[in-house]
């Protein structure tokens, strides 16, 4: 089930291969979410049933900032007291609190990847110089706040941990286009165009439960190997979610390549990512329901400049 993985040399020419670039405009910011139509949103509520909804997120616990060892998540939480004193000059019968919250967005907590976030030689996705979206004003030409509409759409469960019979996989697991399809087959469900497709590997869960063995990209975890890119492009998904990193790590190739799912995925693609997903209770409630399909939604803050947002995605049986 493994098959022969991409060499470093085709994977660099995936940037050429599998480029949307163009493809949606020369000025397009959006990249995969153009796939989301109108159409495919309408077809999408109707797999709402029972209305059975699932969080796919975890909390956001300042205590815990870096709970997965991505090395760069910091969450702060300040709180203000007295704000009526402050608004009126003395205490009245009602009182209220103020707060700040400093969160960085990419690390351990479920966030959304924008285009901006990657580049590649100096470019980001659809040609737009890393420049301009890397000055101190903010990412000027891809920010998150374009994907003003949201996620909404098909959600696809494809749980390759269940597919080998485990609660979650080996550290570096390396997930492979076999996987995915022996995975649809097994589940009886087939990954189309515009849906937001998540892939179960337990990996979060298994941080959580035993530690992760080093921080950051040294860490070992299970992923999507690069040959599950023209996979992604085929079938022209337009969400990639998964509970890590997205990327088997380590990848299997050179430094420039250390994570070729991000990089190849948001800078040729336009894929919008979603990070360290918890897909646990999702899997288990798939398998309650008997169906790996439901209604995805998932929110991006509306603020201008930014790379990523984290969120709250839901699934709705």
């Amino acid at each position: 089930m493994t098959g022969r993985k991409a060499t470093e040399d085709e994977v660099l020419e995936y940037f050429t291969t599998l480029s949307n670039w163009g493809r949606w405009g020369e000025d397009d910011r959006l990249g995969t979410l153009n796939t989301i139509t109108d159409e495919v949103r309408s077809a999408a509520a109707r797999t709402i049933r029972t209305g059975r909804a699932v969080s796919l997120s975890r909390d956001i616990d300042p205590r815990a900032g870096d709970a997965l060892g991505s090395g760069i998540a910091q969450v702060h939480r300040f709180t203000g007291l007295n704000e009526v004193e402050e608004h009126f000059g003395s205490p009245l019968r009602f009182d209220a609190v103020t707060e700040y919250v400093g969160i960085a967005a990419h690390g351990s907590n479920t966030h959304i990847d924008g285009l901006a976030h990657y580049s590649w030689d100096g470019t980001n996705y659809n040609g737009f110089p890393a420049s301009e979206n890397k000055s101190i004003s903010g990412a000027r030409k891809l920010s998150v706040h374009h994907a003003e509409h949201g996620f909404l759409t098909r959600g696809v469960l494809l749980d390759i941990a269940a597919l080998h019979g485990v609660e979650w996989l080996d550290r570096g697991h390396a997930v492979m286009p076999e996987e995915l399809k022996a995975a649809e087959a097994r589940q009886g469900v087939t990954v189309r165009a515009g849906d937001a497709l998540l892939v179960h590997t337990g990996n979060v869960a298994a941080i959580l439960t035993e530690g992760p063995d080093a921080i950051g990209p040294a860490a070992r975890q299970a992923g999507l190997h690069a040959s599950c890119l023209p996979f992604l492009r085929e079938r022209d998904v337009a969400v990639l979610g998964n509970d890590g990193v997205q990327d088997v790590q380590p990848s299997g190739y050179g430094p420039d390549l250390t994570r070729p799912v991000h990089t190849v995925g948001l800078v040729a693609l336009g894929l919008w990512l979603v990070d360290n997903m918890n897909l646990t209770e999702l899997a288990a409630v798939c398998k309650e329901e008997e169906r790996s399909e439901f209604f995805f939604a998932a929110l991006p803050w509306r603020m201008v400049g930014v790379t990523s947002s984290a969120s709250n995605p839901v699934a709705l049986f």
